[in-house]
């Protein structure tokens, strides 16, 4: 008996040495994206020049994912510093706060904290207090949508840190804000060969003295518990209408007062109320409580093509959603023809395979989602040409594996829910068109020879 309980301690030993090794595996663990596996935010750190008390430095923020964009109020940059650092001055960004600089005479330093918080500045800063590719408002868009626009950063004047390779030290415990939680951010490696900077002519080159690399990843768990889409399906030979599940995004009953109904008198004063914030989403009441919804409509079916139109919905009244995108997984994606007033490019997030596409708003005509209302949605339709290896309408084929709006997966209804074809449609007669011809004319044949025997016959035709 005792042989047995010191059995038992070990493996119960053994199960908790196990567990704590799971539970303490890093967050980046959990961030990855198969649609996306090297998706990530990547801060590069150049120090381009030595002062008397530290140096200059570009900060740089590299938005790599291919979906994923920041959007307004932006970014917000954090870190530790590894000694008594201090920020002298700031171009292109400025910090949320300047700490205790009591101790300065003269010249104050921009910033005495030591873990200060960087945002970028708003459109229309005067060129004075700008540097290349800041002022922006602290949004970031996708790499896919524009490259250019994935890009931004901030030059800062660091003192007290050190003048040489061997005495600076990187910054610690960075934390990335886009604009609430979600990104964890790894430890500062330095690179080599540093940083190449090239003049406007094309003719010098020059040199970081110093490149730190930070790399940070997302993960929705971390940044948020609820979903913020869902998913709801159509046909045209089906009447049903799959709307998205219900409580997809949170239920009525325990989020009191995050929710208006549409016809609402109050709307206006709820919305704009005093000490309302943007950030804080106020949804129409729906049974999802989803601040977007994306509908899928199999609209017509041709010969060789076959037609979607998709909705996307805000239902949110506090948000405006600049530069959305979504990501749509559908076997036909190999063989789309048509996209009508979206732009769209292939992923191929698994090389060979082509079955998902992203699709965004076309510049200055629908790349701005309006907030709730008479303008909230856009739309576009896709054309297919079909497979006939793999092309059917039969067991919810033609609806979507999953949709991402943002980069944030969308609530999918069950399957077992998906429009069925009916047994008596008339796209199965036209999957059997090959059968029909014939069919027909053994029948007339059949009645002409009947009707040389009995006229009768003839009249019935």
């Amino acid at each position: 008996m005792a042989r047995l309980r010191l059995l038992l301690l070990r493996h119960l030993a053994a199960a908790a040495a196990l567990l704590a090794g799971f539970s303490s595996l890093p967050p980046l663990a959990e961030a990855y994206d198969p649609l996306d596996p090297n998706g990530n935010i990547t801060i590069k750190w150049d120090i381009i020049q030595w002062t008397s008390d530290g140096y200059v430095a570009v900060v740089s923020i590299y938005n790599y994912h291919k979906y994923r964009h920041i959007q307004a109020p932006g970014w917000n940059l954090g870190w530790v510093w590894a000694k008594k650092e201090i920020i002298w001055t700031i171009v292109g960004g400025q910090t949320t706060e300047q700490g205790d600089c009591s101790q300065f005479k003269g010249s104050i330093p921009h910033c005495c904290k030591r873990d200060p918080a960087v945002v970028d500045l708003l459109p229309g800063t005067p060129y004075n207090m700008q540097d290349a590719n800041c002022c922006k408002g602290g949004v970031l868009n996708s790499w896919v949508q524009d490259p250019v626009s994935a890009v931004a950063s901030f030059q800062i004047s660091v003192g007290r840190s050190g003048t040489t390779n061997y005495t600076v030290k990187a910054p610690l415990n960075f934390t990335l804000k886009a604009p609430g939680p979600g990104y964890s951010c790894g430890v500062a490696h330095v690179v080599k060969p540093p940083t190449k900077f090239i003049s406007q002519d094309g003719r010098r080159t020059t040199q970081a003295h110093v490149t730190w690399n930070v790399t940070c990843t997302y993960s929705q768990f971390v940044a948020q518990r609820a979903p913020t889409c869902c998913v709801s399906l159509s046909s045209f030979y089906n009447e049903t209408i799959v709307n998205c599940p219900k409580c997809s995004c949170g239920c009525q009953n325990t989020r009191p007062g995050s929710c208006v109904e549409g016809d609402s008198p109050y709307l206006a004063s709820v919305v704009n109320g005093p000490g309302k914030s943007s950030m804080t989403p106020l949804v129409q009441c729906t049974p999802h409580m989803c601040p977007i919804r994306v509908h899928w409509h199999v609209k017509l079916n041709y010969r060789e093509y076959w037609r979607v139109k998709i909705t996307v919905t805000n239902w949110n009244y506090r948000m405006n959603y600049s530069q959305w995108n979504l990501v749509v997984q559908h076997p036909n994606f190999d063989k789309v023809t048509t996209i009508f007033s979206f732009n769209y490019k292939p992923l191929n997030p698994y090389g060979v395979i082509n079955d998902t596409g992203m699709l965004w708003g076309i510049k200055y005509y629908n790349d701005l989602l309006m907030v709730a209302g008479p303008d909230g949605n856009v739309q576009s339709e896709l054309l297919f040409r079909k497979d006939p290896s793999t092309f059917t309408f039969e067991k919810g084929w033609a609806f979507p594996r999953r949709i991402y709006f943002n980069g944030d997966s969308c609530v999918m209804p069950p399957p077992d829910a998906y429009p069925w074809l009916p047994n008596s449609s008339p796209v199965l007669l036209l999957k059997s068109s090959s059968l029909v011809l014939p069919i027909v004319i053994w029948t007339a044949m059949l009645f002409l020879r009947l009707g040389k025997d009995d006229p009768g016959v003839l009249n019935l035709m």
